[in-house]
């Protein structure tokens, strides 16, 4: 028998605990831990994995939290502090001690310190990090990504992708550039590989790939690949909001990394029986210096029972510091649609990967913010497609994962 426990956060008063069981195909509500209001983003320590970050993402206010997790997946909340802003739907810890928190709902983003001895423990004199838009423009971060020396923060509202850099004592942090994004697209969530951007966009429902030029400054390269991912067979009346994205980490197993977003039908008035999809996709590379990134993916490879992901969120290649980056990046190819996967599940706000260390990597799991429970699929023809294993709808709304110890 293999089980893997798997924390949920979502709009509710506590954390999920959910046990599956790869051998039987059963997924299992275990615990619920109480939390406060709307703990709707965790994150594991990326070394650590028996401790947890959660924000409560409440408008006005916002608080963030550390728990301890013990081996049955249970919680104790040991640390809470306010994010210094509205609506926080975003927390990961950063390779130098930071926890981030993005404030949706206000325009800025904090990066609270933690106790060098201790990193449940947070630190209360971390600044606020605002965003420099225009009176009357809209900002809304929704994310936060470790490449290198800098953090990348897409903003739905004001299409950019912030740079942001440290500036002196841990916690301090300064804005040095942006990446900019079509009038409209809403860029929710990123992730980079061989030094591509890759990130979904809300407003327009696409995924779309670019260079990252060097930092600090704010140029931007032209896009590289730029495609839909909504479904062709989708119901009239459908209205999508792009929500997540995935890059898998490439193993013996599943040899190439691929890009796994979900869709989401927020449609009042339509719902496709069928659920919402997850479309896989891949990227192929056009230009001269193929030869060079192909390289760097087999660099990457590692075997399929090795370590953790980066960050323990099940992000895959594209979520931890670094994120495989390569200075020589291609300019130009394309994104190959693989499948668009029927989940049964209405509204995938989030999904995660299994850890590559324990064989995890070989399922994923998402969530319905509304109908259809939680489902686990097991990636098939070398991640190429999915299968669905088990699904649990003992609750609705989960909307973040994380998976910890067998």
């Amino acid at each position: 028998m293999v089980n893997f426990t798997i924390l949920a956060g979502g709009f509710s008063t506590f954390i999920a605990t959910y046990v599956f069981d790869s051998d039987a195909s059963t997924l299992s509500l275990t615990q619920q831990t109480e939390t406060g209001p709307s703990p709707s983003w965790i994150a594991s320590h990326p070394t650590n994995l028996s401790i947890l970050y959660a924000v409560n993402e409440l408008n006005p206010g916002g608080n963030l939290q550390s728990f301890t997790v013990d081996s049955t997946g249970g919680l104790q909340n040991i640390d809470n502090v306010t994010t210094g802003g509205n609506g926080p739907t975003f927390t990961v810890m950063l390779s130098t001690g930071e926890v981030t928190a993005m404030n949706f709902g206000s325009p800025n983003c904090s990066f609270v310190a933690t106790d060098p001895n201790d990193p449940l423990r947070f630190e209360r004199d971390s600044p606020v990090i605002s965003f420099p838009i225009p009176d009357g423009v809209p900002s809304n971060p929704h994310m936060s990504l470790e490449v290198n020396d800098e953090v990348l923060v897409p903003d739905l509202g004001g299409d950019k992708i912030w740079r942001i850099a440290r500036d002196g004592a841990p916690g301090n942090f300064k804005v040095q550039g942006q990446i900019d994004i079509d009038q409209g697209a809403g860029p929710r969530h990123i992730a980079v590989l061989d030094n591509i951007l890759f990130t979904v966009h809300e407003k327009t429902s696409t995924l779309t790939a670019q260079a990252i030029p060097a930092a600090p400054n704010g140029t931007t390269f032209p896009l590289i690949a730029n495609v839909s991912i909504i479904p062709e067979d989708a119901l009239p009346g459908s209205q999508f909001a792009a929500a997540e994205i995935l890059i898998s980490t490439p193993t013996d197993a599943f040899p190439n990394p691929l890009i796994y977003v979900s869709n989401r039908n927020i449609s009042p008035n339509v719902t496709d029986p069928r659920g919402d999809t997850i479309a896989i996709f891949e990227f192929v590379n056009g230009g001269a210096d193929a030869e060079a990134v192909g390289n760097t993916r087999r660099m990457l490879r590692r075997p399929s029972r090795n370590r953790p992901n980066k960050g323990g969120n099940g992000q895959g290649a594209g979520a931890g510091a670094g994120a495989g980056a390569d200075t020589a990046a291609p300019a130009s190819g394309q994104l190959n649609l693989l499948a668009q996967v029927p989940t049964g599940l209405q509204q995938i706000r989030s999904m995660a990967l299994g850890r590559v260390d324990d064989g995890g990597d070989e399922f994923i799991i998402a969530g319905a913010n509304t109908l259809g429970g939680v489902a686990v699929f097991q990636r098939v023809d070398g991640g190429r497609n999915l299968t669905l294993v088990a699904r649990n709808e003992d609750l609705q709304n989960r909307t973040s994962f994380v998976f910890v110890e067998q």
